[in-house]
């Protein structure tokens, strides 16, 4: 059957309502991101269609990303999961795909790295958590999964991170283990 220009336009419609859910996280968070102009950051989107895809996929799976700083070195501005718990559309992964293949039963459906690579972007490290952390506590009811110094994922271990009694906690768990209420968050430059 020959395609029609429907699919063309629903795809301008999706970026225009993407772009507009990001215009207003962007302004209801202004703490996020002072001195960082919306429509600076919007045009770069627009010229990176590739970013502004993998942006909807964090908020399609309910990472709510927004503008958390801009890069110093690139003039790259950074976006992060900031939703309030670990985003639900990505929780009961394991760590990787090594950990996923080495469990024998009871598999979870999948891993955060790939998930995250599928997506466009990267696990947060332990200091964009921290940074992310900052900005206002988060996590305080879940966890998420960090990008894993390669010195302890050797060891069979992965990295977790989360918000409680006032404090940023870095924990470690078995890279296969998964959890109902641990998930990732990424981080993407654009």
């Amino acid at each position: 059957m020959p395609k029609t220009g429907t699919s063309k336009g629903q795809g301008a419609k999706a970026s225009g309502d993407l772009l507009e859910t990001l215009r207003a996280r962007f302004e209801a968070n202004m703490h996020r991101h002072e001195g960082v102009q919306w429509e600076k950051v919007r045009a770069r989107l627009q010229a990176k269609p590739d970013k502004l895809r993998a942006l909807g996929e964090l908020d399609k799976t309910g990472g709510e990303p927004d503008v958390v700083g801009l890069d110093p070195k690139t003039g790259e501005y950074l976006f992060c999961d900031c939703s309030a718990e670990t985003p639900a559309g990505r929780r009961s992964l394991c760590y990787d795909r090594a950990a996923l293949n080495a469990r024998k039963e009871n598999k979870p459906k999948g891993d955060a790295v790939e998930a995250a690579k599928s997506m466009g972007a990267a696990l947060l490290t332990e200091e964009q958590y921290r940074r992310l952390q900052a900005l206002g506590p988060c996590d305080q009811k879940t966890s998420s999964w960090l990008l894993t110094p390669p010195e302890i994922r050797k060891h069979g271990g992965a990295i977790f991170g989360d918000y409680r009694y006032g404090t940023v906690f870095i924990y470690h768990n078995g890279a296969d283990s998964y959890y109902a209420a641990r998930g990732f968050r990424c981080w993407l430059s654009v």
